[in-house]
């Protein structure tokens, strides 16, 4: 979940800049709603309904993306893909993959969520007992929430990730929907098959995540302190700056891990069938003899403006569940 992808690929938070490790380095600002303050049924629950929404508004960038990045030739252009893509399957062709997809979403992002919430506490509260500086303790809970949502995500997400992968290029209806691909993928590679590409997802997402909600904590810092304190009471306010700065996040998130990627969509795409899986290293130097650096980043595109959009749309949704999920609304 790229984000992944979301992915989460990357899932939006509701830190409006403060937290609840110590005493705020910006006077005034929108309070944050802590995991020990949810109603986490309620969370569960309003959030499987709201990130389902969002995941459906943002699935033919991902299809798009996907596309560029296996083709072979490359594409001239996304546009191209894209007219292609419609021609061949019409509308539905843009959601190929979205139920199996979806299947996954909903205890993706709940393990997500969980971890990223416990271990942000966790950490924040810990960090402030040794005495380090609140700026400081909510950058490294973030960090090493970030990463621990990551990795506990991935595990549940891979594979769906390459279930609906292999479902959004398929172009002779040989799968037949989510399940028929399962078994397939299952019964020609095993376990492995519906893992493949794990190890580089991880190397993906997880200092991706780590990174992403450092800087999407310290982008707010800098928004909300050259606002001033008469902007943090407009609701419309912080939804603007945190939707700024999770696009922000997101773009730069983007940049980043693009190669890597691009490689881990190709590895799970590939069907090896009797042969032997290809590497990490393999596919990567494939990747590069078949088109240069450039390659790398086929799709940058799609995938920048998904992860952007989904960012902003995922940390504004985030928001709003967590406080519609507060167990007492009279501390925020």
């Amino acid at each position: 979940m790229s984000f992944s992808d979301v992915n989460v690929e990357d899932d939006g938070e509701a830190v409006a800049g403060s937290t609840d490790f110590g005493s705020e380095e910006v006077r005034g600002m929108p309070a944050e709603v802590s995991w020990e303050m949810l109603d986490k049924s309620r969370f569960f629950l309003l959030g499987a309904a709201l990130f389902s929404g969002v995941s459906a508004a943002l699935y033919p960038a991902v299809v798009l993306k996907t596309h560029l990045q296996v083709s072979t030739p490359p594409q001239a252009a996304a546009s191209t893909t894209a007219a292609t893509i419609l021609r061949r399957y019409g509308p539905r062709g843009f959601y190929r993959g979205f139920g199996a997809s979806l299947a996954g979403t909903v205890p993706a992002r709940a393990v997500y969520m969980a971890a990223l919430e416990a271990t942000k506490s966790a950490v924040g509260s810990a960090a402030v007992r040794l005495g380090v500086a609140e700026p400081a303790a909510s950058a490294a809970a973030s960090a090493a929430g970030g990463v621990s949502a990551a990795v506990a995500a991935q595990v549940v997400w891979t594979p769906v990730d390459v279930v609906s992968q292999r479902l959004m290029i398929e172009t002779a209806d040989r799968y037949h929907g989510g399940a028929v691909a399962f078994r397939k993928i299952l019964l020609a590679d095993g376990v492995r098959g519906l893992y493949r590409g794990f190890g580089v997802s991880i190397l993906t997402y997880a200092p991706s995540s780590a990174a992403w909600w450092t800087s999407y904590a310290m982008v707010q810092r800098l928004i909300w302190r050259a606002l001033g304190p008469a902007h943090h009471d407009s609701h419309m306010s912080v939804l603007a700056v945190q939707g700024a700065s999770a696009a922000v996040a997101g773009g730069a998130a983007a940049l980043v891990t693009m190669p890597l990627d691009t490689v881990k969509t190709r590895l799970q795409v590939m069907d090896t069938g009797a042969g032997r899986p290809a590497s990490l290293a393999s596919a990567a130097r494939a990747l590069v003899r078949e088109g240069g650096l450039a390659a790398c980043y086929r799709g940058f595109g799609p995938r920048w403006a998904s992860m952007s959009l989904s960012a902003a749309a995922m940390v504004t949704a985030y928001e709003f569940l967590k406080r519609l999920s507060a167990k007492d609304t009279s501390r925020l």
